[in-house]
């Protein structure tokens, strides 16, 4: 994946894509697999970097949806089970079997919570990743040590999926390119090319360069998430939103919280919305928050009873009480939701996709979630197919193995989330005596991986490798603030950029960490 080589194709005037796709996110991602898959000549821009937003700020889970169970969307839970499945079996480097426990103090809690675990389990069918059970107050105890014992009755336990976010839309975008696709990062569509009300191309303009091109094409997929009115917008100014949205705040904390493998789910709280603790990357993830938001900007910040929510929250069910001093970074997703004038509040609005296609033929596609990206993807290119009259071809991403697949245990435990590429880095790593150097004491991040993710995930900024190509900003900010000068100075060694750059690198991405550390 080398940015030059794709500008390259861009610039040529004359090429007539079949399929272009604004936004790099899941939905976007999704789109240029199942394009490029089925053969047509696909090109995906997006304006920030690859996940930038929503798309690498999730709560980690490929799931069902226990909260849909609960308010009755039982379609949208077999839709999102069944996905579940499918990304569990292409990509299952990424993409792993979770065990949760739901503690019950209450005597009702047991039966009420285990009767719909017990249907959960029915809806995924052979698609599920292990049997739901009752525990005993015991059994609860050595699932999760930590757990507050005062008025412990028992727990249930059951399975779902984990998986890291943005390694796995790396991997995204490496596949749609080995079917034959085109995907550029810091790439901003800042008009539509029209003839006659009619939508034939996009201008674009580089957000490194400022450069700008046109591209044409048969079909136009606006695929960009919260910001999908802003395209809708640029088609036709009088068009009325059709989106709305929330934001989710999780934070981090060290393992010790929560030692082990499982999980803990929390399945009512105070504004009744189900909250988790997970085990992620040697950390634990506690979230998330719904808090209705009107303005989407690119680095969403938490609020303060945000924060004070989930501790007080996740306080009531361990035996050691996490504090600000403990939270290791903080992280904030806007989820982006379909309006429905009857919704009470965001919390139940549904996470269903919707299709829409405009006179000047934009088509865009919103709502949805992580775990149904891929059927996201496949709804929306049939519907290319038709609009751009494509020649018919069916989707084959069922059973599309992803970028990195590796069923077999990793060689190196520390690479594990680079799939099968991790033999290839590992050989990438011995090139250079420096490329294995740690580049912080507690984390087993290498100064090669740097190096690594220019040449092979298309890196651009300092930002990109700490956010996205590894996940330490999210993991650790304070490490991650430690550790950007020295990314960015051998990020400029590969990029051919001057001290003037390295500063600016350093300086733009110390401000985007500070959104990340609990004041």
């Amino acid at each position: 994946m080398k940015r030059n080589s794709i500008l390259q194709q861009i610039k040529d005037y004359s090429t007539l894509w079949d399929v272009v796709i604004i936004g790099g996110g899941a939905t976007g991602m999704g789109t240029a697999v199942d394009a490029a898959s089925r053969g047509y000549k696909t090109l995906l821009v997006e304006q920030s970097d690859f996940g930038k937003g929503t798309s690498s700020r999730s709560t980690k889970l490929a799931h069902g949806g226990v909260r849909y169970l609960q308010q009755g969307n039982i379609g949208l839970v077999m839709e999102a089970l069944k996905e579940r499945g499918i990304m569990r079996r292409n990509a299952p480097h990424l993409v792993k079997d979770l065990s949760f426990v739901v503690p019950t103090y209450d005597w009702w809690e047991g039966p009420f919570y285990g009767i719909g675990l017990k249907l959960y389990d029915l809806l995924a069918g052979q698609e599920g990743l292990g049997t739901s059970e009752f525990l005993s107050k015991e059994e609860t105890i050595r699932h999760i040590p930590t757990i507050e014992t005062k008025g412990l009755r028992g727990g249930i336990k059951y399975h779902d999926g984990q998986f890291d976010d943005t390694r796995l839309l790396i991997n995204l975008a490496q596949t749609a390119q080995e079917q034959g696709g085109t995907l550029i990062n810091y790439m901003k569509v800042v008009g539509l090319h029209k003839t006659e009300d009619h939508i034939e191309g996009l201008l674009l303009q580089d957000q490194e360069t400022q450069e700008k091109y046109t591209v044409k094409a048969k079909v136009i997929i606006n695929a960009t998430g919260v910001f999908t009115d802003s395209i809708r917008k640029m088609d036709n100014d009088a068009v009325e939103p059709i989106m709305t949205s929330s934001q989710g705040v999780h934070i981090v904390l060290d393992k010790n919280f929560l030692p082990g493998k499982n999980a803990i789910m929390v399945p009512h709280t105070d504004d009744g919305r189900i909250i988790f603790a997970t085990p992620w990357h040697d950390k634990i993830i506690v979230g998330t928050t719904d808090t209705p938001v009107t303005e989407y900007p690119l680095e969403p910040k938490a609020q303060q009873q945000e924060i004070e929510f989930l501790l007080t929250h996740i306080a009531r069910y361990l035996t050691k009480n996490p504090t600000h001093k403990d939270i290791k970074s903080i992280f904030v997703g806007l989820r982006p939701l379909v309006k429905e004038p009857d919704a009470k509040d965001t919390s139940s609005i549904s996470r269903e996709h919707q299709v829409t296609i405009s006179k000047s033929g934009l088509i865009s596609i919103s709502g949805g979630k992580w775990t149904t990206y891929r059927k996201m993807a496949e709804d929306v290119v049939n519907q290319a197919i038709a609009l751009g009259k494509l020649p018919k071809k069916d989707c084959v991403t069922e059973n599309l193995l992803i970028h990195g697949y590796q069923e077999s245990e990793p060689e190196y435990s520390h690479l594990e989330h680079y799939g099968s590429d991790e033999i290839e880095l590992a050989e990438f790593l011995k090139q250079k005596p420096y490329y294995s150097t740690p580049l912080h004491p507690n984390y087993t991040i290498t100064e090669g991986e740097v190096i690594w993710a220019i040449q092979k995930e298309m890196a651009r900024t300092v930002e990109d490798f700490l956010a996205r190509r590894t996940r330490l900003l999210f993991l650790d900010a304070k490490a991650a603030m430690s550790v950007a000068p020295k990314v960015a100075e051998l990020m400029a060694l590969e990029l051919n950029q001057n001290n003037e750059w390295v500063a600016e690198q350093i300086n733009t991405f110390n401000k985007v960490a500070q959104n990340y550390i609990a004041k």
